[in-house]
């Protein structure tokens, strides 16, 4: 089953703002419980910025909703909105928006600095020109360019944004992002539960006897 790009920040997202079951989230999100148990329990080495998979379009509030009604059904990834394809020009952006693009272009400078500036024209509908000049800090209106995330100003979408950051990591032969923050209290957290069920076995054992003062010392 397709996975959300970020099953930690997702689960991370779900746990937080949902009355799923871990046993719902691990299974959307590709995860084992006890990954999402400790995402629960900010056991997490980092604490985990959450990644709303409805605005990613990995999920919709109707599925979200069987879920929380069912503890026994299964989420199904969205497959999203049609998107709609550009052959020629670059993308139309409303009026209203126009002004925060170079907020956009210098997050994505500054984030994913290996996308390239005929990407981020892709992306935001701007030109070369004015890239290069935020780039190089020579932009008029440099000193009131502020860093903001094109997907929260409404620049471009999420799906769009992970894709170009994902080709562009492919053409600099960059290892694409994997989320390792938890796998240290992954192996821990497994292990405990091992010790646990082997201590259960132990305890269980035909023909060991006990006493009774020891077992039930306060």
């Amino acid at each position: 089953m397709a996975q959300p790009l970020m099953p930690h920040a997702t689960a991370s997202w779900l746990v937080d703002n949902t009355a799923l079951s871990f046993e719902q989230i691990a299974d959307f999100c590709g995860l084992h419980i006890l990954e999402v148990q400790a995402i629960a329990d900010d056991t997490a080495t980092t604490k985990l910025t959450g990644r709303d998979p409805v605005r990613a379009h990995d999920l919709t509030l109707e599925e979200i909703e069987k879920g929380q009604d069912d503890p026994d059904y299964r989420l199904k990834m969205s497959k999203g909105p049609e998107q709609i394809r550009r052959t020629k020009g670059p993308r139309y952006t409303p009026v209203s928006k126009r002004a925060d693009k170079p907020d956009g272009i210098a997050w994505i400078i500054r984030n994913h600095p290996e996308i390239t500036d005929g990407a981020i024209g892709k992306l935001i509908g701007t030109t070369r020109t004015t890239i290069a000049a935020i780039r190089d800090r020579s932009h008029w209106n440099i000193g009131n360019i502020v860093p903001k995330d094109p997907v929260t100003l409404g620049l471009t979408s999420q799906r769009e944004l992970d894709s170009a950051v994902a080709k562009a990591a492919k053409a600099a032969g960059i290892e694409a992002p994997v989320d390792t923050r938890l796998e240290g209290d992954r192996e821990a957290l497994l292990e405990q539960l091992r010790a646990e069920r082997d201590a259960a076995s132990r305890d269980t054992t035909p023909g060991v006897e006990y006493d009774r003062d020891t077992l039930f010392k306060i």
